[in-house]
């Protein structure tokens, strides 16, 4: 990194939570003065946030995950992704920069109903807080509505030159309504209304049936060890 090195850590081998049987390690940022403009440098070498934590996959024996990203200005709508929009023209959205208890609350609901065979359940407010919330980067809440009813949220981080999609969660009765797939489509017309050139995605696992759904989003870009590539020009990787 050009403007100031950091120090990394590694962690412990650990049971993987993407891919049953893996060992997961994770690279770790040990830099106490992290801010935003540190923080997208990180996105671009393929680091994430968690909480107010910094890491990296690092796996010895497995490549599977992934970073990967979208150029919102070069983004083209399926016609899937046009139908989902059309299937929810009814619903509004609106950017809160500040977390609310109603936040929580849908929180609580979807990973309790949907999510109950994962690491995350049962959800609690100290691990919602932990998870998403950040000292030195307060995330943007894009919060969905039917009428006045929260329906959706997207917690999302915005830097100079990108939004990374830290993680999104919706009303359960609302399943068919694509809403995960929505909230995505709406974190990219925004990030393009502000002048964003990315938006970053986390990162894809194909051997995973929940962490696959990334590619659907194109054209995307996958880091590899020569760097940033068009994704759809890369085959996937495996274990």
């Amino acid at each position: 990194m050009n403007s100031k090195s950091v120090s990394v850590g590694i962690s412990q081998p650990f049971d993987c939570n993407y891919i049953e049987g893996n060992k997961e390690q994770l690279l770790v940022i040990q830099e106490p003065h992290i801010d935003g403009a540190l923080f997208e440098q990180l996105l671009g070498m393929g680091f994430r946030r968690n909480g107010n934590s910094i890491y990296k996959p690092r796996c010895p024996s497995c490549q599977a995950c992934q970073s990967i990203r979208l150029n919102v200005h070069d983004f083209a709508l399926s016609k899937r992704q046009k139908r989902t929009l059309k299937n929810n023209q009814d619903l509004h959205w609106k950017v809160n920069y500040q977390t609310r208890p109603e936040h929580f609350e849908l929180y609580q609901r979807y990973i309790n109903e949907r999510h109950n065979d994962g690491p995350m359940y049962p959800a609690s407010q100290t691990q919602y807080d932990d998870f998403l919330l950040s000292d030195w980067l307060p995330p943007m809440f894009i919060e969905v509505f039917d009428k006045d009813q929260l329906v959706g949220v997207a917690v999302t981080d915005n830097m100079i030159h990108s939004f990374s999609a830290i993680y999104s969660y919706f009303d359960p009765d609302y399943a068919d309504r694509s809403l995960g797939s929505l909230m995505i489509l709406i974190q990219c017309q925004l990030a393009k209304s502000m002048g964003k050139r990315y938006l970053y995605l986390g990162y894809q696992i194909d051997q995973n049936r929940k962490m696959r759904y990334k590619r659907q989003y194109r054209p995307y870009q996958i880091l590899t060890p020569q760097g940033w590539q068009i994704g759809e020009q890369l085959e996937p990787l495996s274990c």
